[in-house]
């Protein structure tokens, strides 16, 4: 069994440690950094946003807020680019909260269609990798993250992606439109 959240903050609260990321090629920054003290575990967590569906943007939003869709899948990027060459997110039609919420078949199909999107992402070229990532705590309708990292650039590899995405300045919009628009057409060549 797991500690409990105030076992395990008793245990660490006072021990944490600098690891040593400037050493590390990937790390974005410069300079010296300390650790913030681990504040305490608190009462409850607060909601995610949309928690049990309701007033939930996601399931709120129409169809033409899309790149892609089907039946009971939507695709989406954000309003306007980031640093990275593209950012999509891909979420369940439906509401639901956690992976392990969806109905087999849905969770099925979710493996095929996270290979699906990643290598229609990966066709657009120039790109390093295409990292999959789940995060979850802002809000609660499941999605997952895709976030193409450039080729040849080994600074920008790994989980720094995510970090990287916030330090580089904005694809050109007219770049990242483009790509959106060929990301749109490989998954449209590939629909059932």
């Amino acid at each position: 069994m797991p500690e409990t959240p105030e076992e395990l903050w008793e245990r660490v609260h006072d021990q944490l440690r600098m690891p040593p990321v400037e050493e590390w090629e990937t790390w974005p920054f410069e300079g010296a950094l300390c650790v913030r003290p681990l504040a305490p575990p608190v009462e409850r967590e607060q909601p995610r946003g949309g928690a049990g569906g309701v007033d939930c943007r996601r399931c709120a939003a129409s169809d033409d807020e899309y790149l892609w869709t089907n039946e009971r899948w939507r695709l989406f990027a954000f309003d306007k680019p980031s640093g990275l060459p593209l950012v999509v997110i891909l979420e369940t039609r439906e509401h639901f909260g956690e992976p392990g919420d969806l109905p087999d078949e849905l969770a099925s199909e979710l493996g095929l269609l996270l290979a699906r999107i990643e290598r229609a992402i990966r066709s657009l070229g120039e790109l390093g990798r295409v990292h999959v990532c789940r995060w979850g705590d802002g809000g609660e309708h499941l999605h997952w993250w895709f976030l193409a990292r450039p080729a040849r650039l080994p600074q920008l590899i790994g989980s720094f992606a995510a970090v990287w995405d916030d330090v580089l300045p904005s694809t050109p919009e007219e770049v990242w439109r483009a790509d959106l628009a060929a990301l749109e057409a490989a998954l449209g060549a590939t629909d059932d």
